[in-house]
């Protein structure tokens, strides 16, 4: 039996969370065994990875590489250790952000060549690849208002970007 994987993308603020917890409450209800989680993180090693990229003082001043490379290293663990075991016994992996962050985040907007991290991101995946994506779209003025709205002043280093950051994270999605 194979289950299904889906992703969820979008900018800051946009309601993946939200819309991820709303699909999650509609499959249970029908019956479906369902596993939500997130990139970074899904696993001791990535929740440790995204605090890193996130929170964590010695991530200030990362460089663009390191950044991707700290987060294929949390999706390859992901991907080996909860969403291809799941998806082997039937389950539906709802997961806030996959292959798709990673190319408008460091590809696009950081500027990294897309050859590269597309390299990257199929060596953490192997032959692991969504069903289907879904992209909620927002603009980055209203996502990061919504941001600011919640965090009580406390950003973490990606919310901390300039607008311009996400305008780009924005255009590379579309």
């Amino acid at each position: 039996m194979t289950g299904l994987f889906i992703t969820f993308e979008g900018g800051e603020g946009c309601g993946k969370s939200t819309q991820i917890a709303a699909l999650k409450a509609r499959l249970e209800a029908m019956g479906k065994t369902v596993v939500q989680t997130r990139e970074p993180g899904g696993t001791p090693l990535g929740e440790s990875v995204r605090n890193l990229l996130q929170h964590d003082d010695a991530g200030q001043g990362m460089s663009p590489e390191a950044e991707l490379l700290l987060f294929a290293a949390s999706r390859a663990q992901h991907v080996r250790e909860l969403v291809a075991p799941a998806i082997a016994e039937g389950q539906i992996v709802l997961c806030d952000r996959f292959l798709d962050s990673t190319t408008v985040y460091q590809g696009v907007a950081r500027a990294i060549d897309s050859k590269k991290v597309d390299t990257i991101n199929q060596f953490a995946i192997g032959d692991t690849k969504p069903d289907l994506t879904i992209l909620i779209d927002l603009s980055p003025e209203i996502g990061l208002a919504r941001v600011h709205a919640r965090s009580d002043g406390k950003l973490d280093r990606m919310e901390k970007e300039a607008i311009e950051f996400f305008q780009a994270v924005r255009q590379g999605y579309l």
